[in-house]
């Protein structure tokens, strides 16, 4: 399936400061990223910033970029933006693709494209957890699906909850339950992604503070395709970082 990849990139970040510009093995962040890309099989790559830094970054290793507005109020209004402004009909599939992912796994792009149909507007992915501190650790996101591997409902909570096992203990999970950790990687169809940004805010996504259940809430489908294994981690912390770096020259 044809797909663009577009990797919305901006400095403000508290943790660590200029992170998309961030040198890893010779070269910013956000163009390993774009790189990272690049392996899966997307017709088109392109930065989406409101920052002349990172465009004048991307342009010197050949990335292609797109200036947005700064106003944006997430990720995805701004990626919106850059679908416009390339003129993708209705259907064409974009991949939202976080600039601080340097070791993305390039098939999970593919993947999550794959997902979209005429039937389904957007998708994510998922992995199974086997440990129970991130079962119960509300920073870990989990996910429940239907037998269409469609998402029935995002959560901080541990779902489904393992009635009786979680009666006698907390600290493992019991034989044959693995519930699923959302990836934070989205895939939408282009029409899609044009009203998604307007759709009213739920109270669902306002409790658990999880945009992704307002596409639920309004009643559209996410398909999810489950790997078996976790991705490498992204880029939140100079520990990160360093980490990131040390594979590179590795």
């Amino acid at each position: 399936m044809a797909f663009t990849v577009i990797i919305p990139a901006r400095l403000a970040s508290t943790r660590l400061p200029n992170k998309p510009l961030a040198d890893i093995g010779g070269k910013p962040m956000v163009v390993r990223v774009a790189e990272r890309a690049a392996l899966s099989g997307a017709t088109r790559i392109i930065v989406a910033t409101d920052h002349e830094s990172i465009r004048a970054a991307c342009e010197a290793h050949g990335v292609d970029v797109c200036m947005t507005r700064s106003d944006h109020p997430s990720g995805t209004d701004r990626i919106a933006e850059v679908a416009r402004a390339l003129d993708l009909a209705p259907d064409e599939v974009v991949v939202n693709l976080q600039g601080d992912e340097p070791l993305i796994e390039p098939s999970l792009l593919a993947a999550a494209a794959a997902r979209i149909n005429a039937d389904v507007p957007m998708s994510t992915c998922a992995h199974p957890l086997h440990d129970a501190a991130d079962a119960f650790n509300p920073n870990v996101v989990k996910v429940v699906l239907d037998k269409h591997g469609r998402a029935l409902y995002f959560s901080r909570a541990t779902i489904p909850w393992a009635r009786d096992a979680f009666a006698v203990e907390t600290s493992a999970l019991p034989a044959g339950y693995a519930p699923l950790r959302h990836i934070g990687l989205y895939a939408y169809r282009n029409d899609f992604l044009q009203a998604y940004p307007k759709l009213d805010v739920s109270p669902l996504e306002t409790i658990e503070a999880l945009e992704q259940l307002r596409v639920l809430w309004h009643g559209y489908p996410i398909a999810v395709h489950v790997t078996a294994d976790a991705p490498a981690p992204g880029v939140d912390t100079p520990q990160d970082l360093e980490r990131v770096r040390t594979l590179f020259k590795g």
